[in-house]
């Protein structure tokens, strides 16, 4: 194949993923627009409930000045 050929085709796919990508980011604009967004979270847990023995009581921060 001639190597223009393949720098072409390889444009056109990037291309193309670019215009999947930007219409998903404004499907995703339009959806947090209008509330129908739903993000999911963890629940919360009481403190040192799920926590080893082994580690609760670690200094909150370890090196640095």
């Amino acid at each position: 194949m001639n190597r223009n050929v393949i720098i072409v085709i390889v444009l056109v796919v990037l291309v193309l993923l670019t215009a999947v990508q930007a219409i998903q980011l404004s499907s995703l604009k339009t959806s947090i627009s209008t509330g129908n967004v739903n993000v999911g979270s963890a629940p919360l847990q009481s403190s040192g409930a799920s926590v080893p023995s082994s580690i609760q009581n670690l200094p909150s921060m370890v090196g640095g000045c």
